[in-house]
């Protein structure tokens, strides 16, 4: 019997959007696809152009844009020289050429039990915010992968490229189970260990683990990952409207306690909140880490132009 409890729980994401919404709901529906759609059609017209030296290289040879010559020192690759030149100055010059590289983005998506709180699930705002930078970085011709995780990675989705893979994220992130424990130092030394090329490593989760998180998002900055870290949180967690005496439970953990929730506790546990949200923040400015802290009724569209603006993600 305990057996089968457990995996009654067990809800897949299909499972939670129709608890949610009611049968025959959608998370990634028609409108969703079409509010992506603008999203990328925005950041392609404000920011056109703007970023793309970022993501330029000069290498040898050839490339798209002929950007400088240099000198030739011993070891070069000969058939690099420009003979033209060398004709007319009696001078060694390779030619370099500026060649825009292919962006390697990964979105990494917490999906532990704690992501199932809230009236509205925080993963539902995870995913959705997971499938818009998916899009705009297909649109992009980047490559994109998924990295689901929770206590561990969770499998992922490999790198795809083309805006028309956009469904292949919706259906790999609607086959999903949430639940589990969180343990970021674990699931991001996993992701690194398997990922085979360095990228921009975009980290969705509330970052409620008990070891905490410096542990692994440090771990992404030494392997030299550009990070970007967004902690999505519900409002009721923030402030709880909660009196009397109570049986907590762990959601994620099964601790039990017993609890006389008073308005004095309320202040302090809002106090305790916006303290752990100040250190998060903080800690990932002192790393040079674009950080960003929603709560699920701030619409994803919005937060998604933030990201934007903070420069980087869109070319």
């Amino acid at each position: 019997m305990a057996r089968r409890a457990e995996k009654k729980k067990q809800l897949t994401i299909d499972d939670w959007v129709t608890r949610v919404y009611g049968q025959g709901a959608e998370l990634f529906d028609r409108a969703f696809l079409t509010e992506v759609e603008k999203l990328y059609l925005v950041s392609k017209k404000v920011f056109a152009g703007k970023l793309r030296a970022e993501r330029r290289t000069k290498k040898m040879g050839s490339g798209v844009e002929f950007a400088e010559h240099r000198d030739y020192t011993l070891g070069d690759d000969f058939r690099y020289i420009d003979w033209n030149l060398y004709g007319r100055l009696d001078k060694l010059l390779l030619r370099l050429f500026e060649e825009e590289e292919d962006l390697h983005i990964y979105i990494l998506v917490d999906i532990s039990a704690s992501m199932t709180l809230g009236k509205i699930p925080k993963f539902f705002y995870a995913l959705k915010l997971a499938a818009a930078l998916a899009y705009v970085g297909l649109s992009n011709l980047d490559r994109v992968a998924i990295v689901p995780f929770a206590d561990k990675m969770l499998g992922w989705l490999p790198p795809n490229r083309g805006k028309s893979r956009i469904f292949k994220i919706f259906d790999f992130l609607k086959g999903q189970v949430p639940g589990g424990l969180t343990d970021l130092e674990r699931s991001l030394k996993g992701f690194v260990a398997q990922s085979s090329r360095r990228g921009l490593a975009v980290v969705i989760s509330d970052f409620y683990d008990p070891e905490g998180y410096t542990a692994g998002i440090n771990f992404l900055k030494f392997h030299r990952y550009e990070s970007y870290i967004i902690q999505v949180y519900d409002k009721h967690e923030a402030r709880p409207d909660l009196m009397g005496d109570l049986h907590l439970i762990d959601c994620e953990t099964g601790e039990e306690r017993q609890v006389t929730v008073s308005p004095g506790l309320l202040r302090k546990y809002a106090a305790e909140h916006r303290r752990y949200r100040k250190e998060l923040t903080e800690f990932c400015t002192s790393a040079a880490m674009p950080f960003f802290s929603t709560h699920t009724e701030l619409p994803f569209q919005e937060l998604v132009l933030q990201i934007f603006r903070m420069g980087g993600f869109v070319k």
